[in-house]
């Protein structure tokens, strides 16, 4: 399903030859007064997805924008090597040990769609368990598996799947060895993977309620709660266990996750509420056989105030990872049969490094760690009652960043990737001499990046902060102000930019291009201090932040201004939004990718309610004034010189509505004095970019931001006389 009706482009638009730039919309105030101060919105209309002019808007800008792009001189050459050099190797990723086997995720060369593989640890041969397209009905339908969760003696897994990026999972269990796919079908079974108990035949997962046609876009994805499915039985009619509206003794938002999980290690089921994307989880715990219904006997173990992020169960013992009066995290351990965390002992104290997750294996409890922007691993042995022991360091091969550690809680050791901005990602298993081995999973890339180099430096922020910049780019580079530059930038939600390989980013440095990574705060580099030195009423640092790495780019003579282009995606919209409209005369160009550039009305659109523990609500003073500061929609000023600016949505998308993206596109088009373009891309088969996309959209997409960049910094195989 298309998120709107009425976002159909027409054949013949897209082969139409470029005219002038698509008239305007009609502006259309809307005015709010939030404590004082009034807002006005000359777009509020375009949050109607069935207005006929956002529809209009949508087909005659994303029809120009494709025509002007594709008839870049550059960029079919552009699109050919990065298609090359992306289909040099496979992408494995979610790599989840079962016993003695591996389940994961893989896209082979030439493949469009990740596809559900089997392996044995030993090795040997790969068995294909799910192609998602077979739920395809017509030819140019796409699906994308967004978790798979593997029964404890492997027997069955369930895979969500939603199609063309939508994130509208629909659960589907899988028979592993024979590939059947059982009737067990469950729709609105969103972003977590079931957690199966040790009957092998049943299992928990979260749902939230079928809404009618017309609710509001802010109700979806609310007042869910986590359920007990049994194979075979109907779902519509599983028991709701743990969740919205249950019980008065635990409290619920709307927007609230209710999560359950069960191990074979313990004998308890703990449960946690999520609140929005806080971080921070409440936690609760029950013995497991008597988590059945609504009435199992839930007692309170953490509150949010307790700053618990992660945990794990071993008999009577729960493992906490908290950064309560430790930033960067210590474990403590919670003796379940007489929980009380003013007596938890301390099994892992604070230290240099982050603690940035954790991981039950049948070896003990891995950590991994962050320290200076590298990762590092421990392991915490463990007593046979499950209590702590003694923990030690687990090398790795080289130096790098972890993507993710995974474990079967019965079986020895943990699998994780690790690769670097130089390195291509390769899968380890740790051994039981406490090394680490090649899995084999994933072969290193074949693609030559001996002459590229990466360095970490500091800029120095407004307020005097140190700032961690990541530099990658060719060796033989001079620093003399002339290279194309793209400096990317998040800063939010306390997540960690690692450092991260890529073979399509070859396309760009190969030129002379530079990569550069902001490591704003409001991220995670350096743990919760980090992420809340820029939240809420204190996030103009994320983008003070950003504006202070771009300026070390040009001062230190890595590029100028005419050859700068700022990157924002999703969150990041913040940051990129507001760097252009604070500081226009820094940046030639932007990419803001699915971003989030209108934030006091993020709030109203779909999934937005859950952001309100991250950024603030305009309901609350405190919380307006920070999201108003940071609007970077509303603080759009006429006749201002903006730089050129390429803004990217998927129609599908769940997490930052179209719409944001289409009124920030629509008000800069209005308002820049710069003559330069601001174009409006759609990919009307997709959703949060990232998050769903096809090989050949990711492809698309990075041949498309390139081409736009090499054009507006001049590069004379980009020369085009349309603007």
């Amino acid at each position: 399903m298309k998120r709107f009706a009425l976002f159909v482009l027409v054949a013949a638009l897209m082969g139409a030859a470029a005219p002038a730039p698509p008239p305007q919309p009609p502006v259309r105030p809307v005015s709010n007064t939030y404590f004082g101060v009034t807002v006005t919105d000359p777009y509020r209309y375009f949050e109607n997805p069935n207005d006929p002019g956002l529809a209009a808007y949508f087909e005659a800008q994303g029809s120009y924008t494709r025509k002007v792009l594709d008839d870049l001189p550059g960029r079919a050459g552009l699109a050919k090597r990065i298609v090359e050099l992306d289909n040099a190797t496979e992408t494995v990723s979610s790599v989840t040990p079962i016993g003695q086997m591996y389940l994961y995720e893989k896209r082979p060369p030439g493949m469009n769609t990740t596809r559900l593989y089997e392996r044995a640890m030993a090795g040997g041969p790969e068995r294909l368990i799910l192609n998602p397209d077979r739920f395809a009905t017509g030819p140019n339908q796409h699906f994308t598996i967004d978790y798979f969760s593997p029964s404890l003696d492997g027997a069955y897994v369930g895979v969500g799947v939603s199609e063309g990026g939508s994130e509208n999972t629909v659960m589907h269990v899988i028979e592993t060895r024979s590939g059947r796919v059982l009737p067990d079908t469950i729709d609105r079974a969103k972003y977590v993977p079931p957690s199966w108990r040790g009957d092998g035949r049943s299992f928990y997962y979260f749902r939230t309620p079928k809404l009618p046609p017309n609710a509001p876009e802010s109700e979806k994805d609310t007042k869910g709660v986590a359920r007990l499915h049994r194979l075979g039985t109907d779902p519509e009619k599983d028991p709701a266990i743990f969740g919205y509206g249950l019980s008065r003794k635990i409290p619920f938002a709307p927007e609230d996750g209710a999560f359950i999980g069960v191990s074979p290690r313990s004998p308890w089921a703990v449960a946690i509420v999520q609140h929005g994307v806080q971080n921070e989880v409440a936690v609760y715990a029950a013995p497991a056989v008597s988590v059945v219904n609504a009435n199992a006997p839930w007692r309170k173990i953490a509150d949010y105030s307790d700053d618990v992020t992660d945990l794990d169960a071993v008999g009577n013992t729960l493992f906490l990872s908290t950064h309560k009066d430790a930033p960067r995290h210590k474990i403590i351990a919670v003796d379940l049969r007489n929980p009380s965390l003013s007596s938890a002992s301390v099994a892992v104290a604070e230290s240099q490094s982050v603690i940035e997750g954790m991981a039950l294996a049948g070896d003990g409890v891995y950590l991994q760690d962050l320290d200076a922007g590298l990762s590092k691993l421990r392991r915490l042995a463990l007593n046979a009652d499950g209590t702590p022991s003694k923990i030690t360091d687990v090398p790795l091969p080289y130096a790098g960043a972890i993507s993710g550690i995974s474990s079967d809680p019965v079986t020895p050791g943990v699998t994780f990737s690790l690769q670097s901005w130089t390195q291509s990602p390769l899968v380890f298993h740790t051994n039981e001499d406490g090394g680490v081995a090649d899995t084999g999973l994933r072969h290193k890339s074949p693609i030559d990046y001996s002459g590229i180099t990466s360095r970490e430096v500091f800029a120095t922020s407004a307020d005097g902060t140190k700032v961690p910049l990541s530099i990658v780019m060719r060796k033989e580079n001079v620093l003399d102000g002339s290279h194309y530059t793209i400096v990317d930038g998040y800063g939010a939600y306390g997540i960690v930019i690692r450092p991260s390989f890529s073979a399509m980013r070859l396309a760009w440095l190969e030129r002379g291009g530079i990569y550069a990574e902001c490591h704003a705060r409001g991220g995670g580099e350096y743990g919760e201090d980090w992420h809340y030195a820029a939240h809420i009423a204190t996030k103009q640092k994320t983008i003070d932040d950003f504006v202070a790495c771009a300026q070390y780019l040009v001062a230190n003579r890595y590029t100028t201004s005419t050859h700068l282009a700022g990157q924002g995606t999703s969150a990041g919209g913040v940051t990129i939004g507001n760097a252009i409209v604070q500081h226009p005369e820094l940046f030639a160009a932007a990419l803001d990718v699915v971003g989030d550039t209108n934030p006091t009305r993020d709030e109203f659109a779909e999934g937005g309610p859950a952001n309100i523990p991250e950024f603030g609500t305009v309901t609350d003073p405190v919380g307006f004034k920070a999201l108003y500061a940071t609007d970077a929609y509303v603080h759009i000023k006429d006749g201002v010189a903006y730089p050129a600016v390429l803004a990217i949505t998927g129609a599908n998308d769940p997490r930052v509505s179209p719409w944001i993206v289409a009124k920030f596109a629509a008000r800069l088009q209005a308002a820049t004095s710069s003559g330069k373009p601001v174009l409006l891309r759609v990919d009307y088969d997709a959703g949060h970019g990232m998050l769903g996309s096809s090989r050949a959209q990711a492809e698309s997409l990075a041949t498309d931001e390139y081409s736009f960049l090499l054009w507006q910094f001049g590069d004379p195989a980009f020369a085009t006389h349309v603007q």
